[in-house]
């Protein structure tokens, strides 16, 4: 006869930084670690967020920022703003989960989050890609920057979008 599983993380009190057994996880259990996870996520992305955002605002205060052609300007404040609203999406999932603290549904208020931290990288590579391409076309010219910052546009919607949407759609064919 098969003994039930021991009663979740910290059953065995020599070593309670062990996790549960594998398939012993109840919906809240889930939620709850689900929404860790993802909370750890976005803590590495905000870093790369701020990092794009204070180079940007650097930018403006240089000597050649008066140099730039007006399509460069407008590419900066385009990037700027992107990085700004990719830094107020990508935090979002942190203010519902302060706002919604021992909030009954936390399975959806994980759902929602996880889907606006995909926002968050859309806008967030879409940042990135504007801030190569004002660097790029400054140091390259606009037919170069154009052309590379396509390219990295297309790796990022590979992997960051298609390859999870590849791998979720293969786990869920395989019997």
């Amino acid at each position: 006869m098969d003994t039930p599983p021991p009663p979740g993380p910290g059953h065995d009190p020599d070593r309670p930084h062990l996790p549960a057994p594998p398939g012993w996880e109840n919906p809240a259990m889930r939620a709850d670690r689900r929404l860790v996870e993802l909370l750890q996520e976005l803590r590495v992305l905000q870093t790369g967020v701020q990092i794009v955002f204070a180079f940007l605002l650097g930018v403006a205060f240089t000597p050649r920022f008066a140099e730039l052609s007006d399509a460069q300007q407008d590419i900066y404040v385009a990037t700027l703003l992107l990085t700004v609203i990719a830094a107020a999406v990508l935090a979002t999932p942190v203010a519902l989960h302060r706002g919604l603290f021992h909030h009954p549904g936390k399975a959806r208020i994980v759902e929602v989050s996880a889907r606006v931290a995909q926002w968050g990288l859309l806008l967030l590579a879409t940042a990135l890609t504007g801030a190569v391409l004002l660097v790029l076309d400054v140091v390259l010219g606009a037919p170069a920057a154009l052309a590379i910052s396509t390219a990295l546009a297309l790796i990022f919607a590979a992997l960051w979008f298609v390859l999870p949407w590849a791998l979720r759609r293969a786990a869920r064919d395989r019997p």
